[in-house]
């Protein structure tokens, strides 16, 4: 089992998917425990000398000018939790929450938020024992960072709220507390609020989507590629000359993969030199790098926007090596906000280009003498009709998802948050957007699959006969209509997992 050490300079894209989406134990390293019990002594020292400090002797928000008497102060920060747990809907699933709370344990580590090191800890503890609280899908407005969700989770340090059961049902956090030996924690001045403050669920959901993007882009070049090598493509247009006179990185990385993958292929040899092939294939063939290249180069402005995040401070108020505590804006989404909407617009657009390819291998007018709906008996049969129609209907709510989130702000609080970023709201929705990806590409390997068995006896490609090995158990061979539905998910978990880009890679080495 491996472990993610906590620093007090912060942690990786890579602790946070393994803590996430596995079991990696997590720890503090004593240099964080240092600096966060440095930083308490800052606050403890404003507690003795009475001065008004917001979030530690202050109400919030618009009551940020209400003084509260020091014998009042721990009751305060345990209302802030409670009232600011207030979201409704389905629960957010376990890879996301502990994502979330790990990020919190990461921006209270580094020094910066004036809380005791047991208030880390304890959320480390919930880690640790697979505890998941019960975060439910809507609160956040990305103001003041994740407020309701991350009061969800702080809720259950105190042993009140929800957390997941073992069956996805809620049961109450007191009960899952005591079953693994853990107790409630007490918090103090500034504590609360240094739990809820902060972007630590959007930028949970954004390294998840990068993750994940990453793959999927990847995965559309080769099922463009099988696409096109179904439909007699060319492969002429992927020649790394004709991208070096356009030199955006993404792009050449698309081209590059698309040209290697139609090598070594009988189908694209039968054509090659055959005067009556078309003079140019169309776009959705022809410019499948410009768009998934696209794609990959908003990629990386998102994982770059995502990479100085999780070095930042987030929290509000901040303590300061000085002494000063000061109130920053540090919490406001925008950043995660942007770009995950710019993101959700070109996953989005990769899925629509996949669906056109689709729709043309399908069209016994276009798709270079297939069969109509890849039937061998059409008529009778409709093929993968159907299939292309899930795709299309997929693709229309991607392109409703796509309209960004991050620009319908509300005011909240009395007009104080005036201004809030919907960073929860896009950074969800991108998520969506790529699991509808997935599905859509899933349709085209089986659609590309599909005419490629149907070109024998002409061998396909490599990527080829390796995608038509990994369907072949669930798709069989052309032939009479089956129930399409379980061959559509086996198809989408082929092109989810590693396995087939593994094999893939093997034949025709590492793709970009």
């Amino acid at each position: 089992m491996s472990t993610v050490v906590i620093q007090p300079t912060g942690i990786s894209a890579a602790d946070v998917l393994t803590v996430a989406r596995g079991t990696a134990k997590v720890v503090l390293d004593p240099a964080a425990v240092e600096a966060m019990a440095t930083s308490r002594s800052i606050v403890d020292g404003i507690e003795a000398a009475g001065r008004p400090v917001y979030g530690v002797s202050t109400g919030f928000g618009a009551l940020a000018n209400t003084f509260v008497a020091p014998e009042r102060r721990a009751e305060l920060q345990h209302a802030l939790i409670r009232s600011h747990a207030a979201g409704v809907g389905a629960p957010m699933p376990r890879e996301v929450v502990r994502a979330m709370m790990l990020l919190r344990v990461r921006s209270l580590a580094l020094g910066r938020s004036g809380v005791r090191p047991l208030v880390a800890e304890a959320l480390i503890d919930l880690l640790n024992h697979e505890i998941t609280p019960w975060v439910p899908e809507h609160g956040s407005l990305g103001a003041s960072g994740d407020l309701a969700p991350l009061a969800h989770c702080a809720l259950v340090l105190l042993g009140e709220g929800w957390v997941l059961g073992p069956t996805g049902g809620r049961i109450p956090a007191a009960d899952a507390l005591h079953r693994v030996g853990l107790k409630p924690i007490e918090l103090a001045a500034k504590e609360g609020l240094a739990l809820i403050n902060g972007t630590d669920g959007m930028l949970g959901m954004l390294l998840l989507a990068i993750h994940d993007a990453r793959h999927l882009f990847a995965m559309a070049d080769v099922t463009a590629a099988l696409a096109i090598e179904a439909m007699l493509g060319s492969e002429r247009p992927f020649l790394p000359e004709l991208h070096a006179i356009r030199p955006h990185p993404g792009q050449a990385a698309s081209a590059a993969n698309i040209h290697r993958l139609l090598q070594n292929s009988q189908v694209m040899d039968s054509h090659r030199d055959d005067l009556a092939h078309a003079v140019q294939d169309a776009y959705s063939m022809r410019c499948a790098p410009q768009v998934a290249g696209a794609a990959r180069d908003t990629l990386d402005f998102v994982e770059t926007v995502s990479a100085r995040e999780l070095r930042s401070v987030v929290d509000n108020p901040v303590v300061l090596p000085d002494g000063r505590v000061e109130s920053t804006g540090n919490f406001h989404g925008a950043p995660l906000g942007f770009a995950a909407d710019f993101l959700a617009i070109a996953a989005a657009e990769v899925g629509a280009i996949a669906e056109r390819r689709v729709d043309r291998l399908l069209d016994v007018a276009r798709n270079r003498e297939l069969p109509a709906f890849l039937s061998p008996d059409a008529g009778v049969n409709s093929g993968l009709m159907i299939a292309q129609y899930t795709a299309a209907g997929i693709v229309a709510e991607n392109r409703r998802l796509a309209a960004p989130a991050s620009v319908d702000s509300l005011p909240t609080s009395g007009m104080q948050e005036d201004h809030v970023s919907m960073g929860w709201a896009a950074t969800k929705k991108l998520r969506t957007v790529l699991d509808n990806l997935t599905s859509v590409l899933a349709v085209e390997l089986l659609a590309a699959v599909r005419g490629l068995q149907l070109r024998a006896p002409l061998a396909p490609s490599p990527a080829g006969r390796a995608a038509v090995a990994a369907l072949g158990g669930v798709a069989g061979e052309p032939g009479p209509d089956v129930f399409l539905a379980p061959v559509m998910e086996a198809a989408r978990a082929v092109l989810a997992g590693p396995d087939l880009r593994a094999a893939i890679e093997r034949e025709v080495g590492p793709l970009a």
